[in-house]
């Protein structure tokens, strides 16, 4: 029996919640994944999962093999991550987790340059949007966050953005643009559902002087829980819609989109970028994270430039 490899199927298991969604995480047959775990527990002369038609759970025994499994899994992980380190060419596998719309408008554009540095670093990307993501399952993972973010991990700041107002300029022929925040009441607005925010009053305020934000009464036309369908939407001309500006800074770069109402801005959004609590980082996680802050700053200052030519 290969124990470490018994030992990373049964931890497979236990965190997907069953040996058939175990063996798709792991490519492995259903049939393979449940004789590791049987040979693994016939080995130690106990059970550690208790099997019913519905659910999977971890016996008492179970419980604390999985905790000392755990530990020596990643301290094995981080010496292979810190014996490669020390080779000239960096390799391995880098798992990023992301939620929808970083993993399409911050992650997927960076990709091609960063394999190009890069060849021997395969990207494994998990795209969903979860309330509480897997930290401690991946090398990297994005989070997009407001000012109240406090959260309890590791985790670097990659980027600060405003979130501005924007529309087509296909819309502002056919509707002109905005000369103060009040106009909005006169226009198309498209908006993102969010908890705990009143979809018809959109905050804002001046950089120069946040303490005195202004709340303007509007009448949105299409309200969505999707980015891309407002972002699409709004190319097409529907109407004035915020985002945060590296979001769009290649549609303000090419004119597909402009700045309305500068300088005002409807927020400030933080991308972190959190990785697991383990001591080591491997080398390609650090190289990642800093090309991730480098490129990111340059896409906002592009769009920054692109907004100053509005």
């Amino acid at each position: 029996m290969d124990r470490l490899l018994s030992m990373r199927v049964f931890e497979r298991v236990v965190d997907e919640g069953g040996f058939a969604a175990a063996a798709r995480a792991l490519d492995m047959s259903a049939p393979v994944v449940t004789r590791l775990v049987a040979d693994l527990e016939e080995h130690l002369g106990a059970r550690l999962l208790q099997r019913s038609t519905r659910r999977l759970s971890l016996t008492e025994a179970g419980q604390q093999y999985l905790g000392r499994v755990r530990s020596i899994l990643q301290d094995i992980d981080e010496a292979d991550a810190m014996a490669s380190s020390q080779t000239t060419e960096l390799a391995g596998t880098l798992r990023l987790h992301a939620p929808p719309v970083l993993a399409t408008y911050v992650v997927a554009p960076l990709l091609a340059e960063f394999r190009r540095r890069h060849p021997k670093i395969v990207i494994d990307l998990e795209v969903e949007t979860l309330r509480e993501p897997p930290i401690e399952d991946f090398d990297i993972t994005l989070l997009g966050a407001d000012d109240s973010f406090d959260a309890d991990v590791v985790a670097r700041k990659v980027i600060e953005a405003e979130t501005i107002l924007v529309a087509s300029p296909a819309y502002l022929k056919r509707r002109g643009a905005p000369k103060q925040p009040q106009d909005l009441v006169q226009h198309d607005c498209v908006r993102l559902k969010m908890p705990h925010v009143r979809p018809r009053l959109w905050h804002m305020w001046c950089p120069e002087n946040p303490a005195q934000p202004l709340d303007v009464e509007i009448e949105p036309v299409l309200l969505a829980n999707h980015t891309d369908s407002l972002l699409r939407a709004t190319l097409d001309g529907a109407g004035i819609t915020s985002i945060a500006i590296d979001m769009v800074a290649s549609y303000l770069t090419r004119g597909e989109l402009v700045r309305v109402l500068a300088p005002w801005i409807t927020g400030r959004l933080t991308m972190y970028a959190a990785v697991p609590s383990r001591k080591f980082m491997p080398q390609r996680t650090r190289v990642f994270l800093d090309f991730l802050v480098e490129e990111t700053r340059k896409q906002k200052a592009t769009a920054m430039q692109a907004c100053l030519a509005c």
